[in-house]
């Protein structure tokens, strides 16, 4: 079967399932965002695992929910697969001039600084920070908002820069933190603790920006790391005889390291 034979079947399945399963034929554009959501999440996570056969079946999944985003356009009157996949054509042969045309990009954040300045050149989006959208993570918002500021100058000539503002935020926090004190639990944090913390993490993707790292799927990978190292831990503890849940933190803490080198 050919490439084109397998989107064409795909693209009646999706046909079909719009009107003969009960589920599908209930969905909008709303309720189905959140599905695509995490596919493309799903996808993420095996990318950074790795996991060829898994990629292979989540990267399905995610062109399954283009389909039926781009038939609900099409119910619509508004678009359809088509217009979607020529819009894209267009837009990617349009913001590389360097590959379509004889503009001169020979370096990856040359090719960033074009395709900004493409944006409001060609698009007519308006304003340093224009299409961030609201829906975004707040760790990935905030690069794209950083990036954004990037582009029109406003940034750190190296990685000095946002490193020693993340120590100065730390400090702040450290600051306000002593004042305010421990608060109760599940109550209302201070108010300047709340503004310092923020500063803090935004500093923080400012250095994962500079770096090339995404903030999200860092700290996704860690909190994996540490899930998988807690549970290893609490397993030898139960291999030894004790009750993980009843040793002090020091002991917590000898079995976690047991653990992190049993993983590794």
């Amino acid at each position: 079967m050919s490439l084109a034979e397998a989107l064409l079947d795909l693209q009646e399945l999706t046909r079909q399932l719009r009107r003969e399963c009960p589920w599908d034929r209930e969905q909008t554009a709303r309720t189905i965002v959140p599905h695509t959501v995490e596919e493309a999440y799903e996808v993420a996570d095996a990318a950074l695992a790795d996991d060829v056969a898994a990629l292979h079946g989540e990267l399905g999944d995610l062109l399954f929910q283009v389909y039926f985003l781009a038939l609900l356009l099409e119910e619509r009157g508004e678009g359809d697969l088509e217009s979607v996949v020529r819009d894209v054509h267009d837009k990617l042969v349009r913001r590389h001039p360097h590959v379509f045309g004889d503009a001169d990009a020979r370096t990856p954040s040359r090719v960033r600084e074009r395709w900004e300045a493409l944006k409001t050149e060609q698009e007519g989006r308006e304003g340093i920070f224009h299409d961030v959208p609201e829906a975004l993570p707040a760790l990935l918002e905030a690069r794209k908002v950083q990036r954004r500021a990037a582009a029109v100058g406003y940034d750190w000539p190296d990685l000095a820069g946002p490193l020693a503002k993340v120590r100065e935020e730390l400090a702040e926090l450290e600051e306000e933190a002593a004042r305010a004190g421990a608060p109760a639990p599940e109550t209302e944090p201070d108010a300047a603790v709340f503004h310092e913390l923020g500063d803090v993490l935004f500093t923080v993707v400012n250095v994962a920006r500079r770096l090339n790292v995404d903030p999200e799927l860092a700290l996704r990978a860690t909190t994996r790391r540490f899930t998988s190292r807690v549970e290893a831990a609490a397993e030898l503890a139960d291999a030894e005889g004790a009750d993980w849940r009843g040793l002090d933190l020091d002991e917590q803490d000898a079995y976690y390291e047991r653990a992190k080198e049993t993983l590794t």
